[in-house]
């Protein structure tokens, strides 16, 4: 099988869709499958694709724009230098990129697979991206609750197979150490560490997980918040520093700005997972999945999160208790407080955390479903 992936810029500091991709299509190329990127602007994670790659691509946009007779030039020949070889076929990692996929698909005669990574952010498309979404042939979404999402605006039940994220347990495992990478973090042993992990954006819910904290904090001084992370889903630059600038500004107002630390993009998230007592995905939006979850609680790390989107289908069994109601800081705090001290009250929860993850979120078992969705479509 040859796959040719679609992604708008293959980069570890966007968040969690860019990461899925590469695992993937590393996946598929040790599995003997042929790799070819496309993709608009290069990022940290290129070298790594140059690994196993048969083709790397650069292309001017997945977009036609029909303004200028340039731009659909540059569009349709781009689309005419792609190769292709036998059992071929496009797979998007965005639903934002279907028009280029399926006119991708449709002149070179191969079939479409779409990653449905993120909940449809309108209910009406464009007619566009309506005639690309139905041509797209089989969709993979990461979560029922992504999916349930898509069948909403339209999309058929039997075009999307539900795939959930697996990760790499070896690449995300407790630490035997636990002071000596405290200590490197600059973290005093005795403090209690919640984290935060992800983009520094408002649907995120980061404004009740600070002023969650600045309650905990009059019962307890001796915890930190650490936040790690940047803006990415803002119209400028400037916008995203500005909104980052107002959760500053936040802990200052709420008297606890001494407790908490702004890290920025973390690249190996590993080591704040293990030194933490806890970390918080307080989402406000349909989050599809939440991969900061699995890699947090394989790491030995218990998560506390909010009860929205495709989390539930993660935190079930005895970790259905670690849900709140998103948007509620009471009861974020109360969560909080029940889990916080678990290294004192129950040692064996982290364990139990990283056996969940292995036994239901396996990077191979993805893999394999995602390859079986992709294969189906070849005929």
């Amino acid at each position: 099988m040859h796959v040719i992936v679609l992604e708008n810029q293959p980069s570890s500091q966007r968040g969690g869709q860019e990461l899925i991709l590469l695992d993937v299509c590393k996946g598929l190329a040790d599995r003997g499958h042929q790799i070819s990127l496309l993709y608009l602007e290069e990022g940290n994670l290129i070298k790594q694709y140059q690994e196993f790659c048969t083709h790397l691509i650069k292309v001017n946009s997945f977009l036609l724009d029909r303004n200028t007779i340039k731009n659909s030039l540059k569009f349709f020949t781009d689309i005419w230098k792609v190769p292709i070889s036998k059992n071929s076929v496009v797979y998007s990692n965005r639903y934002h990129d279907v028009v280029f996929g399926y006119l991708l698909s449709l002149i070179k005669q191969i079939p479409f697979v779409c990653y449905l990574q993120l909940p449809p952010h309108t209910k009406k498309f464009g007619r566009p991206h309506t005639l690309g979404l139905k041509g797209v042939n089989k969709f993979i979404a990461l979560s029922k609750q992504t999916k349930l999402d898509w069948l909403d605006v339209g999309l058929k039940e039997k075009k999307i197979d539900i795939v959930h994220v697996g990760i790499n347990w070896e690449t995300y495992q407790p630490t035997s150490s636990l002071s000596t990478l405290k200590k490197q973090w600059g973290v005093s042993e005795n403090t209690r560490v919640i984290l935060y992990v992800g983009r520094i954006d408002k649907e995120k819910g980061i404004e009740v997980l600070i002023k969650a904290f600045a309650l905990l904090v009059k019962s307890s001084t001796n915890t930190k918040l650490l936040i790690a992370g940047k803006p990415v889903a803002h119209s400028t630059h400037e916008e995203g520093e500005i909104y980052k600038k107002s959760l500053e500004q936040l802990a200052i107002d709420l008297g606890v700005a001494e407790y908490v630390n702004f890290l920025g993009h973390v690249t190996n998230t590993t080591s704040i997972y293990q030194i933490s007592d806890v970390t918080v995905v307080p989402s406000l939006w349909s989050e599809p999945f939440g991969r900061v979850i699995i890699e947090s609680m394989a790491c030995g790390t218990p998560v506390v999160a909010s009860c929205t989107g495709g989390i539930p289908e993660i935190l079930t069994e005895e970790f259905e208790k670690k849900l709140f109601e998103p948007g509620n800081e009471q009861a974020l705090l109360n969560t909080l407080t029940q889990t916080i001290d678990w290294r004192d009250r129950d040692s064996d929860l982290g364990n139990r955390c990283r056996q969940h993850i292995l036994s239901k979120f396996n990077l191979d078992n993805m893999i394999d479903e995602i390859e079986k969705s992709l294969l189906s479509v070849i005929k």
